[in-house]
């Protein structure tokens, strides 16, 4: 079978350089640049914005390992300083040696006692000459720790330096992904939106419903203007009942009548 699929694939690769002769391998990179990104297009952003995360969550190990490579630089360099103290001190001990054998010898005395024994010129200047020696040997020592010691302070320096780097690269990283992830749902509501189909029958009734009370409502206005108008007519027809003056020339010829009786009988 595979031996089938290699001639096949040769025998593809033979006609297309027959046919398309030196211009193969420029349709071929053309072909998997395009495959290639129509593939990318086809994955959702939901699950690129996910690899992102995850791609930064790879750089925790990284941060772990410069974490520890500082520590353990940290400790070197603790140790390096105490025994640069601790030579310094033994170092200022046997310079006041030196100098105080030193302004022995330089007496002329024959003999010297320390720590209560005698010692001769000749011991005395043979024990200051190599006392000098390691002196000095010590001193060159020092001067050795204390340049490595100078070193180590300046990687460990920089091995700070690239890790406060990669910390804030891994916050400026995670906050656009955040970023990423608030826009996505944003497109996403809008997408929602967009694509919402409102069902407008039951606004149409309502619309309705109130057109009809609205009309009902102004043939209620109309009904009651026209009686106010009915009321408020001109009388036409005679009031039946008695005027005024009638009554009043009644009540006249009444009494009138009676007093003119009274009189007559007086």
């Amino acid at each position: 079978m595979i031996k089938k699929v290699a001639f096949g694939t040769m025998a593809v690769a033979a006609i297309g350089g027959m046919v398309l002769g030196k211009d193969v391998f420029s349709y071929a990179r053309t072909g998997y640049t395009t495959a290639r990104d129509r593939i990318r297009s086809e994955v959702p952003v939901e699950f690129e914005i996910e690899r992102a995360r995850q791609e930064v969550d790879q750089l925790i190990p990284e941060v772990r390992k410069a974490m520890h490579l500082i520590a353990e630089e940290q400790v070197e360099v603790a140790h390096l300083q105490e025994s640069i103290a601790k030579r310094e001190s033994k170092l200022e001990a046997q310079e006041e040696a030196i100098l105080a054998m030193s302004a022995d010898l330089k007496t002329g005395d024959s003999q010297f006692v320390y720590a209560g024994h005698r010692y001769t010129q000749g011991e005395v200047e043979k024990d200051l000459a190599e006392r000098f020696n390691r002196f000095k040997i010590a001193e060159d020592t020092l001067k050795e720790e204390k340049s490595v010691l100078a070193a180590k302070q300046q990687a460990l320096q920089a091995s700070r330096s690239t890790l406060e780097e990669m910390l804030t690269q891994k916050k400026t990283l995670e906050a656009q992904i955040e970023r990423m992830e608030a826009r996505l749902q944003t497109i996403n509501a809008r997408k929602q939106i967009n694509g919402l189909e409102v069902d407008d029958s039951q606004l149409t009734r309502v619309k309705t419903l109130i057109t009809s009370i609205e009309k009902r409502l102004d043939v209620e206005d109309a009904v009651l203007a026209s009686e106010g108008d009915l009321n408020g007519l001109i009388p036409v027809e005679v009031d039946q009942e008695e005027s005024v003056e009638d009554i009043a020339s009644e009540i006249d010829n009444y009494f009138g009548s009676r007093r003119e009786v009274e009189q007559a009988s007086f």
